[in-house]
């Protein structure tokens, strides 16, 4: 664990960077698996400030697209920018138009006092900036980011096609970059939304698989169930949800939005998105359970204590209970306020301080009883044989929680969590794939058992990988049988700035590199699309 980055080499994570007008080959050392066909695609921030106007939090820089393209055991790299309209504007304006997460964008300077009072009245215009993630829907590829736009995509030249706002098509006020999509096609997401008496909501929308018609699959779109709000006005950031053949769940963090901030005119007063984020330091957690098929919520409170939650690993069904696997960060604040950009760039021994006082990572298995009898009060009633998780029916009805611990380090987080997802998505499984944070430092990756708990570990001096992708071979026979690949920044070691990493998902053992001459950002999500 203890490795150290006095170099700060991770700095250059966060550098601008050009796109490429045409794909550049990579230099392969090692022997790429002859059965690897298709395409990495990953999305991150790639333009850290517009003209003299920087970016402030990890999550402004402009979406930029990257392909790692695997065809005859030769590999290619392309990227470019995505044209959302937070793009397009800056480009032609020569500054920051649209507020992003962390950064606000001040009125046009060339605007006289008259057009700028009436636009005020105009209301935020909402960020499109798809740098989180990219996903199918039908035969078609979306990037996206937490907003109610998501921007189709052509997975082959990396071209922007056209913006779609989800709002047109379903109620919802925005969506999460981690919908689940199922093997036939169907996509599920959960967003905000204004439910009844005018209180908050969340609901769980879904987009039907391709059909016959060849309709756009969006335009089918329907909500299969509502959650309620632990807080009428004041809606939890959601940012993943478990599913399973026959379940939803969904996991009620404490960091709460404030809509009165959010509505509230930006502009006279220089907001943007994290200055409406807070913490309601005594609700703790709240989770929820719907059947999937009849889109019933089941009626039973689960309560836990507080915990940040942005990935869910996987989630499955056991015996009358439903086993929810999540990488959490400990307490009610919220881990976003220690991803400024400022914060990031630090010396190591900065970076270190602040990741001191931030909430502490740990990949926790929580147990849910379904079947619930009063005269079970005060008892834990999980009887799984291979968990020390507990679930206890307290007098007011509500079933407390307390987790098992699947990976827990001090400051070293097992984050962006990976499975073999077309097998074993929403099913028992055995393993999963992540990032390993150091001091929110990505230094190394890592494999989990997470029914022993056993890890291994890639790890490079100076190197700073992504989220690790499995991609399973194609007569797999085990759940491990496979490839796990990564992006890698090297600034200080050796000519290659960055190269494509492919490891053995049995023992994290490098396969292969392809190598290119150029530094990459960060990226955070993303698929191998098979050719």
């Amino acid at each position: 664990f203890r490795v150290e980055h006095p170099a700060g080499g991770y700095k250059k994570l966060f550098e601008t960077v050009e796109e490429l007008s045409s794909p550049v080959t990579a230099h392969v050392t090692g022997r790429i698996p002859t059965w690897l066909k298709g395409s990495l695609l990953r999305c991150g921030p790639g333009l850290f400030e517009v003209g003299a106007e920087p970016f402030y939090h990890l999550f402004d820089g402009q979406a930029l697209l990257h392909k790692f393209d695997f065809k005859e055991g030769h590999v290619t790299y392309h990227r470019r920018f995505v044209r959302t309209d937070a793009y397009v504007r800056a480009m032609t304006e020569k500054r920051i138009v649209i507020t992003e997460f962390g950064t606000y964008a001040y009125p046009d300077p060339c605007k006289n006092i008259f057009s700028r009072f009436f636009s005020y009245f105009k209301g935020v215009e909402v960020t499109d900036n798809a740098l989180v993630n990219v996903y199918p829907i039908g035969e078609d590829y979306y990037a996206c980011t937490e907003t109610n736009f998501i921007t189709r995509i052509n997975p082959e030249t990396l071209e922007t096609i056209k913006q779609v706002d989800l709002c047109k098509y379903v109620s919802v006020n925005g969506a999460t970059a981690h919908p689940h999509v199922e093997n036939d096609g169907t996509v599920y997401n959960i967003g905000n939304c204004f439910g009844k008496n005018f209180s908050l909501a969340y609901n769980i929308i879904r987009i039907p698989p391709l059909q016959a018609d060849k309709e756009d699959p969006i335009n089918k779109s329907e909500v299969v169930v509502q959650f309620p709000c632990s807080d009428r006005f004041k809606p939890s950031y959601v940012h993943s949800f478990g599913l399973t053949p026959n379940y939803i769940v969904f996991v009620e963090t404490p960091v709460k939005i404030n809509l009165l901030k959010f509505l509230s005119s930006w502009s006279l007063w220089g907001a943007n998105y994290m200055d409406c984020f807070e913490s309601n330091e005594t609700m703790g957690v709240w989770v929820h359970v719907a059947e999937k098929k009849k889109g019933r919520l089941l009626n039973i409170k689960y309560r836990t204590s507080a915990f940040n939650l942005f990935h869910h690993i996987n989630t499955f069904e056991d015996n009358g209970f439903l086993i929810v696997d999540l990488c959490t960060w400990k307490g009610f604040e919220f881990v976003y306020n220690y991803l400024y950009l400022a914060n990031l760039r630090a010396n190591w021994d900065e970076v270190k301080r602040q990741a001191e006082k931030a909430p502490q990572p740990e990949a926790r298995r929580y147990v849910l009883p379904l079947n619930v009898d009063k005269a079970d009060t005060g008892k834990n009633l999980v009887t799984l044989p291979y968990t020390t998780a507990t679930a206890t029916l307290r007098s007011d009805e509500t079933i407390w929680l307390e987790p098992e611990v699947i990976f827990s380090g001090p400051r070293h987080a097992f984050e962006f969590p990976q499975i073999n997802y077309k097998k074993y998505g929403g099913k028992p499984y055995t393993y999963s794939y992540g990032l390993g944070l150091n001091h929110f430092v990505p230094d190394r990756l890592c494999k989990l058992n997470v029914k022993t708990r056993e890890t291994w570990v890639w790890q490079e001096p100076d190197s700073y990988p992504s989220e690790p992708i499995f991609v399973s071979h194609p007569d797999a026979l085990e759940e491990d049988d496979g490839v796990v690949l990564s992006i890698v920044i090297s600034p200080g070691a050796g000519p290659k700035p960055a190269y494509l990493l492919i490891l053995n998902a049995k023992d994290m053992s490098e396969v292969a590199r392809a190598e290119v001459e150029m530094n990459i950002p960060v990226t955070f999500h993303g698929l191998f699309k098979r050719a």
